[in-house]
C-alpha cells in the first residue's frame, strides 16, 4: 500500500467514524469511548502526515 493509499484510507475512516460518533446519542456508553479512542488514534495519524483537519474535523474534542 502507497503513502497515499494509507492517508485516503485513514481520512476515510476518520470521516465514517465521526458520522458514529455524531449519531450516537449516549456520549458515555462504551461505544462511543471506542469511538473516540480511535477518533484520537486517527488524528495522531492524519497529524503526522501533515494532514491539517480543519476541515475534517466535526468532532472538535
Amino acid at each position: 500500500m502507497t503513502e497515499k493509499e494509507v492517508i485516503q484510507k485513514n481520512i476515510e475512516e476518520f470521516s465514517r467514524l465521526q458520522k458514529y460518533m455524531i449519531l450516537t446519542e449516549d456520549k458515555k456508553s462504551k461505544a462511543y469511548l471506542e469511538m473516540k479512542d480511535r477518533y484520537i488514534e486517527l488524528k495522531i495519524i492524519l497529524t503526522s502526515f501533515g494532514i491539517s483537519l480543519v476541515e475534517l474535523d466535526k468532532i472538535k474534542e
